[in-house]
């Protein structure tokens, strides 16, 4: 509500509080002791009537009197209360005798017909009002149209003028944006397939991991065909009451229809299109609500004229969830997929989010884009302006390349803390760190190691990052035992060097189960329990039962354990072969706290693997 209109109605309460009082003002009513004051006035016959509720008596006196210890003014009305061991009867012949008169009304309920009016209706007026207001807010209608606005679509409406994105602005993802483009084509020229017989696809369905630029996608379709483009996401539709997601998709379609050709949006579509059936997310609480929702999507999208120019484009990040109704011929039966760019994706990607970026003459996104391996659009995009930020502390004209690695340090690595660490907890750190390096140097397989550091950062005391030299869509056993052990390198150099171990390999060891446990459960890659899924993506059963006997189970345990262990006797046995390599690292990391590809395998004695102009820390 707006404040104009709060400030109405806060100043028609004080009119009609105040018109009240002009017409019967309050009077005083001091509280009088019983005995003696009131006793007092009684055989005064200075009392006119009273009228008693329980034990408290309220009264008018003949002539106005002020009690002495009152600093009010003169009041004729009084209030007093009598005590429990009071003799009532002896008060009873007192009051008769003095010709009192005791009243079975209160004194209050004497008012006029105005005054009753003012203060039984008006607040009654007010609240009418303000209703009469919110129902015209939602959209008229009186009462119905109040409540009518629960089932309101909140999809927001831009019209295809106001729509900026465009597919020049999205990158990296080109097979997705050519099959988009046949909708755009449809959405311009629907005669030239009307004609032939031809129909579009009514429902298109993006998906990819979070990041990838699903909505991006989907804003550029609307904005390269100029329609209006309707944007909702699929948790607006649920609500406590049921029946309300189902009118707002009624109303979402009915302006899309009125409004055709147009685009339909509906982000995170799991939210309210997960299997039925009992899967996940669809058990006591809210089950009726997501389904008639669902039930009303799929009615709307099958009821479409076949000249009706209404696309509907769905965006999830599992789409492994969804109800089959969805995804079958006539609703949602084009599928694109929206995958993590690649190495030139991700130079487009920088391209686009540095148009308006002043960049200095040493940056080359090129090298930029292959230290980011696995980077999405979202996260290239928040890699831009964290640059750009970080070169405006530093009192930069431009952003230069130190600002982007240093950014990119900043989101992979974490943010540097001021905490100072003891001696020997920098000597651990930097023996812990070390290890993991060597391992990850000499390892066949493992991806090389990029900078080395003891300085603590997010909630690490240290950090190793290694990065691989391309991008990678897929890894060998090989591969993943070469991480198993580099991940096990700082904790088996603390065995070797302190003879203790502590804490501080918490998050090495919950990575390595959760890489050995993959390997066994998912992947097949145990030759005791062989080419069988044991343990799903989500990690439980799709239909909330396990369909995997306690004996599998039991025997992927077993096999957890036996490859941990393995990897534990092989990198011990290679460091303790190459303890010297070890030392001389951590003694570089406790003099120079960082050091970066080139100072890391020189300090190991080891040749690097690949040229320091693509290391992390180049500059």
């Amino acid at each position: 509500m707006r404040p104009r209109t709060v400030l109405l109605l806060v100043g028609l309460l004080a009119a009609n509080w105040a018109l009240v009082n002009i017409i019967a003002p309050p009077e005083p009513r001091p509280r009088v002791p019983f005995q003696p004051y009131f006793l007092e006035q009684v055989r005064a016959g200075n009392v006119k009537r009273i009228n008693t509720q329980g034990d408290a008596v309220t009264g008018e006196f003949v002539r106005a009197v002020r009690y002495p210890r009152e600093k009010s003014v003169p009041a004729k009305k009084f209030l007093t209360q009598i005590p429990s061991f009071a003799d009532t009867d002896r008060l009873s012949r007192l009051l008769e005798q003095e010709n009192v008169v005791i009243s079975a009304a209160p004194i209050e309920s004497s008012r006029g017909v105005l005054l009753s009016v003012l203060l039984g209706f008006g607040p009654v007026v007010l609240l009418v009002a303000l209703f009469i207001y919110i129902a015209k807010r939602s959209g008229g209608g009186g009462a119905m149209g109040a409540l009518g606005a629960f089932g309101r679509s909140r999809a927001r409406r831009v019209e295809g003028g106001d729509q900026r994105v465009t597919f020049a602005d999205v990158a990296g993802i080109d097979e997705s944006k050519s099959e988009l483009a046949e909708v755009v084509d449809f959405l311009k020229t629907p005669e030239r397939y009307q004609a032939l017989g031809g129909r579009i696809p009514r429902g298109v369905l993006l998906a990819g991991e979070p990041g990838t630029g699903k909505t991006l996608l989907a804003r550029a379709v609307a904005g390269e065909a100029d329609v209006p483009f309707f944007s909702s996401s699929a948790s607006e539709f649920v609500e406590a009451i049921v029946g309300v997601g189902a009118a707002r998709v009624r109303d979402l379609f009915k302006q899309a229809k009125e409004a055709a050709p147009a685009i339909v949006f509906i982000d995170e579509l799991d939210a309210v299109g997960r299997a039925r059936g009992g899967g996940p997310g669809f058990g006591s609480g809210g089950s009726d609500e997501r389904e008639q929702t669902l039930n009303q999507i799929l009615t709307e999208m099958d009821g479409f004229e076949s000249d009706a120019t209404i696309i509907v484009l769905g965006a999830t990040n599992r789409p492994e969830v969804l109800d089959s109704a969805l995804l079958r011929p006539g609703r949602f039966d084009r599928r694109v997929t929206v995958p993590a760019p690649d190495l030139e994706g991700r130079r487009m990607i920088l391209e686009v989010h540095t148009r308006s970026v002043p960049l200095d003459d040493g940056v080359d996104l090129g090298r930029i884009a292959g230290v980011t391996p696995g980077m999405v659009g979202a996260d290239i995009a928040n890699l831009c302006n964290e640059a750009a930020l970080l070169a405006a502390r530093r009192r930069h004209e431009k952003v230069q390349h130190a600002d982007f690695t240093d950014a990119l340090e900043k989101i992979i690595l974490g943010a540097p803390r001021s905490m100072v660490l003891s001696e020997e907890d920098r000597r651990r750190t930097a023996y812990h760190e070390a290890g993991h390096a060597i391992v990850g140097m000499l390892t066949p397989g493992a991806d090389p190691v990029r900078k080395v550091s003891i300085i603590p950062r997010g909630m690490a005391l240290g950090v190793t990052f290694s990065s691989p030299d391309a991008d990678r869509v897929s890894y060998d056993r090989a591969a993943l035992n070469a991480r198993i052990d580099s991940l096990l390198g700082g904790r088996i150099a603390e065995e070797l060097v302190f003879d203790e171990v502590t804490t501080g390999a918490e998050s090495d060891i919950e990575q390595i189960t959760g890489l050995v446990r993959a390997m066994v459960g998912r992947w097949g890659m145990s030759d005791r329990v062989g080419f069988v899924s044991v343990l799903p993506r989500d990690g439980g059963s799709p239909y909330g039962t396990d369909p995997v006997s306690p004996e599998l189970r039991g025997l992927v345990d077993e096999e957890v354990k036996r490859l941990i262990d393995e990897a534990h006797a092989r990198v011990t046995r290679l460091l303790t072969e190459n303890r010297h390599r070890m030392d001389s690292l951590a003694a570089a990391l406790l003099e120079r706290e960082t050091v970066d590809q080139d100072q890391a395998y020189e300090a190991a004695g080891l040749p690097a693997s690949t040229p320091a102009s693509e290391s992390l820390a180049s500059r």
